[in-house]
């Protein structure tokens, strides 16, 4: 029976053993979940909300059909953490982690899988790779942790509630979770601007991708008077920061500009700007909020829809189609309507490979969206389709952002959104593989032939 198994496992290729485990952790998660301590005392929930939590927490989107201060217990709290650090840092960085821990060694398949989850293109370096990133979160959580439990003491009557709000405030926009235990999100902090810009420093560090944050490490650290080798930013550490910062500064010029005649009317300009700049940097991934997005003009929200479909950077805590893949796209339509066959960037040009799969992914997540799209149009007929199009949006990039219709959906629509946060946090690429299996070499090609286009 065992051989049988192991047989059929080596036939599946990493995405969808990937997959297979990510599946396993939610059924684990609701299993942890339903245990009775983890509720507080009189609160039953029904098992589809309980299905949903556990996959909002695994994809770390932060959508919930319940409100998880007035549902769960402290214990639950710590359990919530649980899951959302074994799906921001990712299942195989935390096996791979505790499985050191016991000083086994990674084998191929294993370092296969690591690639897989992370987005890597070589073997060699993964297990340091995978130490480095349970290092950096780690470390970032405990800072972040500590700076709001000392500031959160203004706020709460004991030291233990304040240190226990920043400590699931902290993981929870470390691994851009977007839950939370104030049963409002941010919105008791709309006036604390320190408070803002902890979680805006803590939501980036998580959604800017790990190899940025391996290479920062890596630069600051380094040796200085070792002039033989000077230290080089990756293509991807330039392509995706300056990515995300661009965006960061879309949206938040976007919002000031939107909703200076509407929900900024006759605030003054620090708090209108933090508002948008705080909502811009959460549509990253952060799924945290300081307001009630709903009040936002209907051109607001299409902007915080577009930046939630590309969401996050790659081999990072979100999902969405990326921001490297949304940078490949735009340097593709510059450089071809200028008649270039090649892009180049940062004296660097991208790979053929990467063009097709940016096109691929984006090609297909707009398919997936749209069709997600059109059955919740049908199945929550009642919901006005600029908070349908909203919810797929933040489900598909793993925000978290809602505009208060989740816990309406119908079974059938929360099934929709848990596949679209499930795929979010997986990736597209790998759910490409999943359906294709593994990669194969042509045997032979056909003769070439050119079609019209355009």
């Amino acid at each position: 029976m065992w051989k049988d198994l192991r047989h059929w496992l080596d036939k599946l290729s990493p995405a969808q053993v990937i997959s297979g485990y990510y599946l396993l952790a939610v059924s684990v998660s609701v299993l942890l979940l339903r245990i009775p301590a983890v509720h507080k005392p009189g609160v039953e929930v029904a098992f589809i909300d309980t299905v949903f939590t556990a996959v909002s927490a695994v994809s770390v989107t932060g959508l919930t059909v319940l409100n998880i201060s007035e549902t769960y217990s402290v214990f639950g709290y710590f359990v919530i953490m649980f899951i959302l650090q074994f799906g921001g840092i990712g299942i195989m960085a935390l096996g791979t982690f505790f499985w050191l821990l016991l000083g086994r060694k990674i084998g191929l398949r294993g370092r296969r899988l690591i690639m897989v989850d992370h987005n890597q293109y070589a073997l060699s370096g993964l297990v340091n790779l995978i130490r480095e990133i349970i290092k950096i979160i780690l470390v970032i959580e405990t800072l972040g942790a500590l700076i709001l439990g000392f500031h959160f003491l203004k706020y709460y009557s004991t030291f233990e509630q304040a240190f226990l709000h920043a400590l699931f405030a902290s993981v929870s926009a470390t691994t851009n979770g977007g839950m939370d235990i104030t049963g409002v999100s941010l919105q008791p902090y709309a006036g604390d601007y320190f408070v803002q810009i902890i979680n805006i420093i803590l939501i980036t560090l998580g959604a800017i991708g790990f190899p940025v944050l391996i290479e920062t490490k890596a630069y600051l650290f380094r040796n200085q008077w070792d002039n033989e080798q000077p230290f080089r930013f990756s293509l991807f550490a330039k392509l995706t920061t300056v990515t995300y910062a661009v965006l960061l500064v879309f949206g938040t010029i976007i919002l000031i500009v939107m909703e200076f005649g509407h929900y900024f009317n006759d605030m003054s300009w620090h708090k209108s700007f933090f508002y948008a700049f705080f909502q811009s940097a959460t549509t990253r991934s952060g799924g945290l909020s300081t307001m009630d997005v709903s009040e936002f003009t209907m051109p607001s929200l299409l902007a915080m829809c577009f930046l939630m479909f590309i969401g996050a950077s790659p081999s990072s805590v979100g999902g969405g189609i990326r921001t490297t893949t949304f940078a490949i796209n735009i340097l593709f339509l510059y450089h071809f309507a200028k008649g270039n066959r090649d892009i180049k960037v940062f004296k660097r040009e991208i790979h053929e490979d990467d063009i097709l799969k940016s096109f691929a992914i984006t090609l297909l997540a707009m398919g997936m969206c749209f069709l997600s799209i059109v059955i919740l149009s049908i199945t929550e007929h009642e919901l006005h389709i600029i908070e349908i199009l909203f919810e797929v949006c933040s489900a598909f990039g793993t925000t978290g952002l809602s505009m208060g219709i989740t816990p309406e959906l119908s079974n059938i629509g929360k099934c929709i959104i848990m596949a679209l946060m499930f795929i979010g946090r997986i990736g597209l690429t790998s759910f490409l593989f999943i359906i294709g299996g593994k990669e194969k070499q042509p045997n032979f090609h056909y003769p070439k032939e050119r079609v019209i286009i355009g």
